[in-house]
């Protein structure tokens, strides 16, 4: 299903308030961005205790029940997990990966809320979750008579409400600081191989791995941890990010000549890294125009031209990556600037061709 709107985790309390009391809601949204987490705490919000089944690992009677003779007569009798006297949260997680069969046993637990002759309890809620096709996750088509009993919220991972949440959850400091610089990297787009990706769910699992290792972390096993549960590159930058910490080397130290760019073989993850947050600096403090431009911009502009220098001097391939346009095709860096390091680093612009 494709989303017209999407929500961050923020809202959805309230929208979930307002929809999940009177009707049933199917949050929609791309794996390990924390749907199940919002649900439960939702229900938690209520004081409703929340019931999880997993749609992968059901099979009609899992719902329905098996049926007893009483009285001469079969009935079917709803499992204990479902079958309540008190008002609970039913969450259907990876209801959209049910096979049809199952999808089809929840129809009246969903319209109706009742299953065979038991009813829900007044006041329970039901909350389905799952997967997109697009996300490269198990799902199955939701047949159009489901789709139709339901509303749909899709969610969006939003980097501002995950480091408010990491604040008071004990995530490690370096992931948070790390990710307060560089919230593009909180989630990346499930690879179409088979290879680990940046999501909320992946940093809260390095969180506890680095918590686990404590300071005695050491590099090598610090980039098994990393590479073992992000994106490649972010996995590169992180390692990158720690580096500077430990060594207190950040790039405000190179814009100053405190310090040069790292040129041992060794530190090519960390030089990587101070060429991205070189990027990001000369982004936010060069202007668009060289019209009217300041003394400090000036002097801002030809410290980046001599940086540039020396970053090429060390590695064409990463100088390369601080003038690179984005992956639409479009210059992120002035236009100005890049004509200037054009005329002055020929070899830089000619291997980008």
């Amino acid at each position: 299903m494709q989303a017209a709107v999407t929500v961050t985790p923020a809202r959805v309390p309230e929208l979930m308030l307002g929809l999940a009391t009177v009707r049933p809601v199917f949050l929609w949204g791309a794996p390990g961005i924390g749907k199940s987490s919002l649900v439960r705490e939702f229900a938690e919000s209520l004081g409703l205790e929340c019931v999880s089944l997993l749609g992968t690992q059901l099979a009609p009677e899992d719902l329905i029940g098996v049926p007893q003779i009483r009285d001469g007569r079969s009935v079917f009798c709803p499992p204990a997990s479902i079958a309540r006297d008190e008002p609970y949260c039913l969450f259907l997680d990876e209801l959209n990966a049910a096979t049809p069969d199952v999808q089809k046993a929840f129809y009246s637990l969903i319209l109706d809320r009742r299953i065979g002759d038991y009813e829900l309890p007044k006041g329970s809620v039901v909350i389905g979750a799952g997967n997109r096709a697009t996300d490269n996750a198990l799902a199955r088509p939701l047949a159009s008579a489901l789709v139709n009993r339901l509303t749909h919220v899709h969610l969006e991972a939003s980097p501002k409400d995950w480091l408010v949440w990491a604040a008071d959850n004990g995530i490690h400091p370096w992931i948070t600081d790390h990710l307060t610089d560089r919230p593009d990297h909180l989630w990346s787009k499930p690879p179409k191989t088979e290879e680990p990706f940046s999501t909320p769910r992946s940093w809260h699992m390095l969180s506890d791995a680095l918590h686990s290792f404590g300071r005695d972390l050491d590099e090598d096993t610090l980039k098994v941890l990393a590479h073992g549960t992000l994106t490649p590159a972010h996995a590169s930058a992180f390692c990158g990010y720690v580096k500077i910490v430990r060594s207190r080397f950040g790039i405000d130290a190179v814009l100053k000549g405190d310090a040069r760019w790292p040129h041992r073989p060794e530190d090519r993850d960390l030089l990587y890294y101070l060429a991205e947050s070189f990027r990001g600096r000369l982004v936010k403090e060069l202007p668009a125009s060289k019209e009217h431009m300041s003394a400090a911009g000036r002097q801002i502009a030809y410290r980046a031209k001599s940086l540039l220098v020396q970053l090429a001097e060390i590695s064409v391939e990463v100088a390369q990556t601080v003038i690179a346009p984005d992956t639409d095709g479009n210059p992120v860096l002035p236009s100005w600037f890049l004509v200037e390091a054009a005329r002055d680093m020929p070899r830089l612009v000619e291997a980008r061709r």
